[in-house]
Formats: structure tokens, C-alpha cells, sequence
């Protein structure tokens, strides 16, 4: 059942639970008050959801109820409702802090619509707000980088958390641009090592020969060029905590050194025929499949067991539910204020195509993306034009692609599907999802889904 509660204002008993009695059969909780003076004591001590209150009433009439909430720091969004040719009104009071309005008398469908549009707005606020006070704690944890509330993520914090004090090597996988290098140094500033040096290396953009000297170092007269000594990035990272990225483009000969690293912790540099020991954390990352890698003979299996003590997986955006919007208002966000701009968020076309989209170079790409809208955009929102790119055709993930299906479509099949696999469990399905199960259970209502395969 859905527990989500509202109250319902109105000085007329035949408005007033009329209006209760429709939402009660949609399953809401609902407190009912004849004017602004109950309304505030009901608040008070039932803490509703969401506030449906007429304007004009004794008392205590709707605008003055708007007051007092705002007044008192009360953020509950309220609906107010107003006779039909009167909509100035309701324009006024949504200046003074409501939500949405409806006209009496009120439709049916129309009051449903706006209460779910609300309570799915406020939801979005609050994921937002958690996602900012998420941020501030991983700016004192170190995980600063890691943008995030979806479960996926939440499964990448714990596993950081948990392997950041070891000594043992991380292998960090997954596709570009996920963040792999923001795990790496998450886990180097959770560690004992964060006061030591944290240095990086992409191994596929250099060749054999530079990648060794830049890996082990050289000594003088090593080759042409070698003018002098050079110290390599594991020296460098002695004490701390050393991050080859792309790990599965460095040659045969490369790996059995980098082995003899891993097991023995020493290597001679480049030329040289000094053995030096070595203290330093390895942390590795590929958008490789290693073990497929090392079927094909292109990849050492005891290098590839010797990185593989702790994997880390990290998901694609695309899996990653509401975190596509979050992370984009935090980009918003930040790029605005880069480029003092005044831009307070999406349009509803920009949010679609941003839902809408696959994401295939993930984080970094939608990073892009949004510093790119940032530019074009003049006005306060910005617009879907502004974004570089076009809503990809409609797939389900893991599922058949369904040419030119519509974001409604696509999530009607993505909601049944999941639901028939859980045995029609929306709880189960909302946390498949990562969405709420009162959307689910709107949802369903939407498509007339009898409530005997939408069980909790």
C-alpha cells in the first residue's frame, strides 16, 4: 500500500472529503483540515508529503497558510486549487511558494497527474539534496571524486571502504570513462599511504620502449638520448601508491618486469644492474576483458592473477538510474559558476533527452555533454538544443532494442518485464529499477494493471 501522505485544506466538508476519499482509494494517507489554522497544527504533528489547499477560506485563507509555511522553514510542496478564471490567483500564490495549481472543480486525472508530478519532483530534490550531503562526506573521506546514490554505486563505496587499508593490488574494470581513476585515488587517500605519493601512469600512450624507462626509470647512457638518470614512476610512487591505467595495453616483455614487481617488490632500471627494493601499492585499471585477453595468449595469466587480488567493478551510467540527472545538475552546477552563467537547471525536453540517451563514453562524456550546454545556453534553463547530441533509439538493458519507442513506452516495458521477472513484487522491482515503488504503483494504475500483480 502506499503510505506517501497529504493533506487536503478546504473549508468545504463536501470538497474536502471528496478529495480525501479519491486519493484514499489510490492508496495515499490522508489528514484532512477546514482552513490554514488546522492545517498548520496538522503539519505539525502528522508531517504530510504534499499539501492540496484551496485559496479562499476563513480564518486562514491559502495565501497566508503559503506565509506562514515559508516563514516557519515548512518545505512541504503545496498544491493549491482555484476556481476556474481566476488562474492570476494561482499564479500569485506560486510565487509565493506553491508547487503546482489545479482549477475547481478538480478532474480527476488531473489532480492524480499533478500529485504524482509533484511528489516525483520533491523526490528528485531529495535525491538531490542526499547527493549533496553525500558529496560533502566524501570530501572528508576522500572520496571527493565519486559521484553517486544509486545502489551500483553504493556497492563501489563499500568495496573502496573496505580494501582502501590493505596493501593487497586493486584491479579497477569497466568501461571508458566510468571513473576508474577516481577510485584509484579515492582508494590512495582512504589508505595509510594518502600522505605519500599517489602518481599515475596510462600505459597505452606510450611505446614499448618509452613505457619501460617511464615505468622502471633508466640509468645514464641506457640508450640514445639518455643523457642522464631518470627515476620511473614506481620510484617515484615509493611509499604510496602507484595507478597504471589501461593495464592490458602493455607489452609481454613489460608484464613479466611488472610481475617481478608485484611478487618480489624490486627491479633494476633501464640499463642499469642495481636491484632496487621497492615498497608501493599497485593499483591497476582496464576496459579490457583480461581473462579473455589471457585466453588469447595477449596478456600473462600470473600477471593477471597477481592484479586481480581485489577487483573493482565499476558500473556504466547507463545502469545507473537517477545518477544521470544528479550528476548532471552537478555539472550544471559546476560549469556554471566556471563560466559565470546564472542557469538554474534543465528543461523538461534537455532532462528527457538526457534520460533518454546511452551514454556511451558514460561520466566523461556527460561531463562534456553538460559543460557544452553550459556555453550555448543564454537563458535560464537549459534548453535540449543545447546538448550535443541526439537521443539514441530506445533499448532495454540486457533487453531487445525497440526502434523508436517513446520514453513512455520504453519504461512500460522495462516496469512489466521487471516485474514479471520478481514475481510481481514491486518492491523488488523498485530496487531492480532504482526508482520508487509508489511510481511503480502509479504506474501500473496508468496501465490499468490489476493490483493483484503489484504486490509489496
Amino acid at each position: 500500500m502506499n503510505k506517501t501522505r497529504i493533506l487536503v485544506v478546504d473549508d468545504e466538508a463536501s470538497a474536502r472529503n471528496g478529495l480525501g476519499k479519491l486519493l484514499e482509494q489510490e492508496g495515499y494517507l490522508v489528514d484532512l483540515a477546514a482552513d490554514g489554522v488546522q492545517a498548520l497544527a496538522s503539519i505539525a504533528e502528522n508531517g504530510p508529503a504534499l499539501i492540496i489547499s484551496d485559496l479562499k477560506m476563513p480564518n486562514m485563507d491559502g495565501m497566508e497558510l503559503l506565509r506562514q509555511l515559508r516563514e516557519r522553514g515548512i518545505v512541504t510542496p503545496t498544491v493549491v486549487a482555484t476556481a476556474f478564471g481566476e488562474i492570476s490567483t494561482a499564479v500569485a500564490a506560486m510565487r509565493a511558494g506553491a508547487e503546482d495549481y489545479l482549477t475547481k472543480p478538480i478532474d480527476f486525472d488531473a489532480l492524480l497527474l499533478v500529485v504524482e508530478r509533484t511528489l516525483s519532483r520533491q523526490e528528485l530534490k531529495s535525491e538531490a539534496e542526499n547527493l549533496r550531503r553525500q558529496l560533502r562526506a566524501r570530501d572528508n573521506e576522500g572520496l571527493e571524486g565519486l559521484l553517486g546514490v544509486s545502489t551500483a554505486m553504493q556497492r563501489v563505496y563499500q568495496m573502496v571502504r573496505q580494501v582502501a587499508s590493505a596493501r593487497a593490488t586493486v584491479l579497477i574494470t569497466g568501461e571508458s570513462g566510468t571513473g576508474k581513476g577516481e577510485v584509484a585515488r579515492a582508494l590512495h587517500a582512504l589508505g595509510p599511504r594518502k600522505s605519500k605519493p599517489f602518481v599515475s601512469l596510462h600505459c597505452a600512450a606510450l611505446a614499448e620502449s618509452l613505457l619501460e624507462s617511464e615505468l622502471f626509470g633508466h640509468e645514464k647512457g641506457a640508450f640514445t638520448g639518455a643523457e642522464r638518470r631518470r627515476i620511473g614512476r614506481i620510484e617515484q610512487a615509493a611509499g604510496g601508491t602507484l595507478f597504471l591505467d589501461e593495464i592490458g595495453e602493455i607489452p609481454a616483455a613489460t608484464q613479466l618486469k611488472l610481475l617481478r614487481v608485484l611478487q618480489e617488490r624490486e627491479f633494476e632500471r633501464v640499463g642499469g644492474n642495481e636491484t632496487i627494493k621497492v615498497d608501493v601499492r599497485v593499483v591497476a585499471a582496464t576496459n579490457k576483458n583480461l581473462l579473455e585477453e589471457v585466453h588469447e595468449h595477449r596478456f600473462r595469466e600470473d600477471l593477471y592473477y597477481r592484479l586481480n587480488v581485489v577487483r573493482v567493478e565499476m558500473p556504466p551510467l547507463r545502469q545507473r538510474g537517477n545518477d544521470v540527472v544528479l550528476l548532471a545538475e552537478h555539472f550544471l552546477q559546476r560549469f556554471a559558476r566556471e563560466n559565470d552563467r546564472r542557469i538554474d537547471g534543465f528543461s523538461d525536453a534537455a532532462r528527457a533527452k538526457l534520460v533518454a540517451h546511452r551514454w556511451p563514453g558514460n561520466v566523461r562524456e556527460l561531463e562534456n555533454a553538460i559543460e557544452r550546454g553550459v556555453v550555448f545556453t543564454e537563458g535560464a534553463v537549459v534548453e535540449a538544443e543545447a546538448l550535443p547530441f541526439d537521443a539514441a533509439p530506445a533499448t532495454i538493458e540486457g533487453g531487445p532494442r525497440i526502434p523508436g519507442a517513446t520514453m513512455a513506452e520504453l519504461e512500460k516495458h522495462a516496469i512489466l518485464t521487471t516485474l514479471e521477472a520478481v514475481g510481481g513484487s514491486t518492491s523488488r522491482a523498485a530496487e531492480m529499477l532504482d526508482i520508487s515503488a509508489r511510481t511503480i504503483q502509479y504506474r501500473l494504475h496508468e496501465y490499468g494493471v490489476t493490483t493483484s500483480r503489484s504486490r509489496s
